[in-house]
């Protein structure tokens, strides 16, 4: 093609719409896969209820409940997919980010590791990154120091790199030396955007009997917020993270109360941990419950449901779950205490399908998180954390 030499007006509009498309998305490493190009743009509008889901990949996101998510972890497989649709809905996306902590001492070997997630972050056209690292690190060692250093840097790249990015860290239950992990919260709240606090898996050590208990006890639960908050931690910056799973523990023996011995099975210290149980979905669950042997209890003193069943051989189970009303309680505790919001691991494991039943089931998960941003929306402050429960047992 032989060139002019000149450019009309409107070539030259086109020229600079290419050039302007050409820096932003060069800046990012890769072709925007969105077909509307804007959607490759990072969302850096702040929300004030935070409402995180963990998604582990496949297909269950096209059916999320939209309207309330505000941040999607994205802890599969990268789907481009998954970001336009989350920013087509304002919602962020963001990396997981785990690595050795002992590497990360090494200073070098921290800025790498930083410069290769900003990276990916902008060629994936994400919005920040969820740091998950849940090893033991011992108060005052090289790498409780690192730790701190690590989300402080990856903090300060993430919003230099990306604008508006959010970074988060997924801290456990409570700040207690939980399973060994002796982190300086503190510093790494100040560090970041967001704790995202993981109140589940409570009976990874088990100090007293060795029993089936709840996943997340309701007073064990709330109490440790309260620890989060006398370290001097911003409430605004803890996000409460509750279970869409329970736990199956085959009981050694079942006594007439209803009490479930289980296998010891140490971890870190403690004599018994939930390991002798295995993790099973909401999904799961509401498929067994009806048909098991005692129908749904709700127990007063963990505010938590679970039931017991029969396996194939007689060997009696017991499962531990939490459900719309356990969950419900335990998010209008998020107003009472002013936290930032409520999320969930993990968002693929409800039941999806067209059964009118499971759809029922399924939104009234969903709504069950949002029973804290409606208190705050109504203004009619939550319950107080003693109301007694309408009842001991309820067959669902």
């Amino acid at each position: 093609m032989q060139h002019t030499g000149t450019m009309t007006a409107a070539a030259r509009i086109l020229f600079f719409t290419l050039l302007n498309a050409l820096c932003f998305y060069g800046a990012f490493g890769d072709t925007c896969p969105c077909k509307e190009q804007e959607l490759c743009q990072q969302i850096k509008n702040e929300t004030k209820f935070e409402v995180f889901v963990f998604d582990v990949g496949g297909q269950a996101w096209r059916y999320y409940d939209w309207s309330k998510v505000t941040t999607i972890a994205a802890f599969g497989q990268y789907d481009p997919e998954l970001m336009c649709f989350a920013h087509s809905k304002g919602a962020r996306l963001v990396l997981k980010g785990d690595v050795s902590v002992s590497a990360m001492v090494d200073p070098t070997n921290r800025t790498t590791w930083i410069k290769e997630k900003v990276t990916l972050a902008k060629k994936q056209f994400m919005d920040g990154i969820n740091i998950d690292i849940e090893q033991a690190v011992e108060d005052q060692s090289p790498e409780f120091f690192a730790l701190t250093s690590l989300v402080k840097e990856t903090t300060e790249a993430f919003h230099r790199e990306i604008p508006g990015s959010q970074v988060s860290f997924d801290v456990a239950w409570s700040p207690k030396c939980i399973d060994k992990r002796c982190y300086d919260y503190k510093g790494i709240a100040d560090a970041c955007d967001l704790l995202f606090v993981m109140s589940y898996d409570e009976q990874s050590q088990i100090w007293g009997d060795c029993i089936a208990m709840a996943n997340a006890p309701y007073d064990q639960t709330l109490t440790a917020y309260d620890q989060y908050i006398k370290m001097k931690i911003d409430p605004k910056k803890l996000v409460m993270g509750v279970p869409w799973y329970g736990y199956d523990y085959p009981c050694l023996s079942f006594s007439q109360a209803g009490v479930c011995s289980i296998q010891e099975v140490p971890f870190r210290g403690a004599p018994c941990s939930d390991a002798a149980g295995r993790q099973i979905p909401y999904s799961d669950m509401m498929k067994q419950v009806n048909s098991s042997m005692s129908g749904r209890i709700w127990d007063k003193k963990q505010q938590a449901p679970y039931y017991n069943y029969k396996a194939a051989g007689g060997q009696v189970h017991q499962v531990w779950y939490d459900d719309p009303q356990s969950i419900s309680l335990k998010a209008a505790y998020v107003t009472k205490l002013g936290l930032r919001g409520i999320g969930m691991w993990n968002g693929n494991i409800l039941d999806y399908s067209n059964n009118p039943v499971a759809q029922q089931q399924t939104q009234d998960m969903w709504d069950a998180l949002m029973t804290a941003r409606d208190t705050v929306s109504s203004g009619v402050a939550p319950e107080s954390s003693s109301r007694p429960m309408p009842h001991d047992q309820q067959a669902t």
